[in-house]
């Protein structure tokens, strides 16, 4: 099935909800760090509550356009970041053992958790989250 703007078009949708949804997460966090004076943990996972939920819902209107049941695709998703969230842990973790003590390096293993992060996300939205799409527009 071809989609709309290719796979460019595709990977430039995917980046642009993720750039709206870090926004958005890191404004809650800085607002209810910040503003409100909340712990940072509690204002971090505020901040996630937030993001998850837009995330989801630009990736499957805008990113990927699906029409299947938000049930269905809500929970492969949630299951989708989990296992995002896991492989960035795994990653920084090696990376950070491999590349070894200081501020560039510890900096170089945070970017390749983010790198996998984001790679592992966009394979499991397109390939199972997303899979049965139908685009709209189309």
């Amino acid at each position: 099935m071809a989609e709309r703007g290719g796979l460019l078009g595709l990977l430039s949708r995917f980046g642009l909800a993720g750039l709206v949804t870090t926004v958005v997460g890191f404004a809650v966090i800085a607002a209810l760090d910040v503003g409100a004076h909340l712990a940072p943990a509690l204002a971090n996972a505020g901040g996630y509550a937030v993001g998850i939920p837009l995330g989801f819902v630009l990736n499957r209107s805008f990113v990927f356009r699906h029409d299947g049941a938000v049930s269905r695709t809500g929970l492969k998703y949630v299951c989708a970041i989990v296992l995002g969230l896991a492989l960035n842990q795994l990653v920084l973790r090696l990376a950070g053992s491999a590349l070894g003590a200081g501020a560039a390096r510890h900096l170089a293993a945070q970017l390749a958790g983010m790198a996998t992060y984001t790679a592992v996300n966009f394979l499991t939205f397109r390939f199972w989250v997303f899979r049965s799409s139908v685009q709209i527009g189309r």
